[in-house]
């Protein structure tokens, strides 16, 4: 057959048994690996230009104000409702709605300076 070694051209019609299946799986993969380029790790987290098209990555981004903002109004809303603070809770949690989404889109977009969402990986700490 086309994919067979010659070794195994001799055995005739006998199976493999696992020994021999493993050490082809070796012998594959160690050719799979010599002949595969070596990809210099991306420094970003962010994915290229080419991953995403420019329209979803605005709706992304869109997507993202506007729900801050809306979870800023029901948060807002709900604490006017249970805690009669009308009209303070409303007006303070959209506000914070907003600026929650303005970051979220620096941040998303890389104007922020930071575009790990999690912090510094190599920050020490007790």
């Amino acid at each position: 057959m086309s994919g067979n070694d010659s070794k195994d051209e001799g055995q005739g019609d006998r199976a493999p048994n696992d020994s021999e299946l493993s050490a082809r799986l070796r012998r594959l993969e160690t050719q799979i690996d010599r002949k595969r380029p070596s990809a210099a790790p991306d420094p970003s987290p962010r994915p290229g230009p080419s991953a995403h098209s420019s329209l979803g990555q605005a709706m992304t981004l869109s997507t993202e104000f506007i729900a801050a903002i809306i979870a800023g109004g029901i948060l807002g809303w709900l604490c006017d409702h249970f805690l009669g603070t009308k009209p303070w809770g409303m007006i303070v949690l959209v506000l914070l709605g907003f600026v929650t989404g303005v970051y979220n889109i620096m941040r998303l977009s890389g104007f922020s300076g930071t575009n790990d969402p999690g912090g510094p990986k190599d920050r020490k700490g007790p």
